[in-house]
């Protein structure tokens, strides 16, 4: 459906215009996708998908929600997916791509902001 898709999502505290990019904007039967790409050579220190911080996440959220608005498909079941690539070792000469699917690795509902009574009570 759409790729890099960049569109601002606000002002830093200095009044500088932030942009999020979302990689990829795919359906997968009824459900849009919202889908960001990793890509490493290697994952000896780190996996791909840990540089998917939280500010990351709310980047995409933010761009995901007025892309949403956009085309009309507020009420459409989404997800956020992240794609990893780790890219094979220069001496590998099978050249073998690890590509793996992280389907919902965050949700929306994972980056409120919650009050601490509201968790305290429940």
């Amino acid at each position: 459906m759409a790729a890099n898709f960049t569109l601002p999502v606000g002002r830093t505290l200095r009044g500088r215009q932030v942009n999020a990019e979302i990689d990829l904007v795919a359906w997968e039967g009824t459900t849009l996708c919202f889908v960001e790409v990793k890509t490493r050579a290697s994952d000896w220190f780190a996996p791909p998908q840990a540089n998917v911080d939280r500010r990351k996440q709310r980047q995409i959220t933010r761009a995901a929600r007025a892309f949403r608005r956009m085309f009309g498909v507020e009420d459409e079941p989404y997800r956020f997916d992240v794609v990893t690539v780790v890219l094979p070792a220069v001496e590998d000469r099978t050249l073998h791509l690890q590509v793996d699917l992280l389907r919902n690795f965050w949700t929306e509902r994972q980056l409120q902001k919650q009050r601490w009574a509201e968790n305290y009570y429940d």
